[in-house]
């Protein structure tokens, strides 16, 4: 499939929950999906093989929680594992975005939406992988992806 019709699955990537979201390069834009639960940092593989074979992705982009000053941390390490057992077992290109701030900026706009008392986490790691597959996009918009 060329490039610009593309299907792609994103990860936020959580010890507790991973946030999915789909979307497609032609229009260019983001969907929040669902949560997936992960125990001590393992994601359940079932259902991300459920979510490949219902939405039939030709690539992934991942989340990249580097430290605000930009150097990477145990929870980048985390992800690397993770996109790299992603790429093995799905044999698909793995794609990463610097992350830093997404599930913040997703915080901030379901409060915005919700009110003060919101504290849905499930939500916000949804909402945290579709502003990391939106900000993926915007990368290749400009090219610089």
């Amino acid at each position: 499939m060329s490039h610009g019709h593309r299907s792609l699955l994103a990860f936020d990537f959580g010890k507790r929950r991973i946030g999915v979201a789909v979307g497609q390069e032609i229009t260019r834009t983001a969907m929040a999906l669902t949560t997936l639960a992960a125990r001590e940092g393992q994601p359940d593989w079932e259902a991300v093989t459920r979510l490949i074979e219902e939405w039939r992705p030709n690539a992934l982009v991942v989340g990249m929680p580097y430290a605000l000053d930009g150097t990477e941390n145990e929870m980048t390490l985390a992800v690397k594992r993770f996109g790299n057992r992603l790429q093995g077992r799905y044999n698909l290109p793995v794609h990463y975005v610097d992350e830093r701030l997404s599930s913040l900026e997703a915080e901030r706009l379901l409060k915005e939406g919700a009110g003060k008392k919101f504290k849905e986490k499930g939500l916000i790691d949804r909402l945290a992988a579709q502003l990391i597959l939106q900000t993926w996009f915007d990368q290749q918009t400009r090219g610089t992806a």
